[in-house]
């Protein structure tokens, strides 16, 4: 597999990442909610998350975008 192909597939996988965590979140977030210590910090977590998702969607499609303009 050349290089072309290896940075396409992966800008795939980074965007598939991206969209899970987003699927993940509403699922996760009642057990965060749980412990103690982010509580309090709900909304900070769940920007986190939704930024973290963002930027592997966001980095996967340059890949993606990169190599097909190519």
């Amino acid at each position: 597999m050349d290089k072309k192909t290896f940075t396409f597939y992966y800008g795939l996988v980074l965007i598939a990442v991206g969209v899970g965590v987003f699927y993940r979140i509403p699922q996760v977030m009642p057990r965060v909610a749980a412990i103690e210590f982010f509580s309090e910090k709900l909304i900070l977590v769940k920007f986190c998350f939704y930024t973290l998702g963002a930027f592997l969607i966001l980095a996967g499609g340059i890949r993606v975008f990169k190599n097909y303009k190519r």
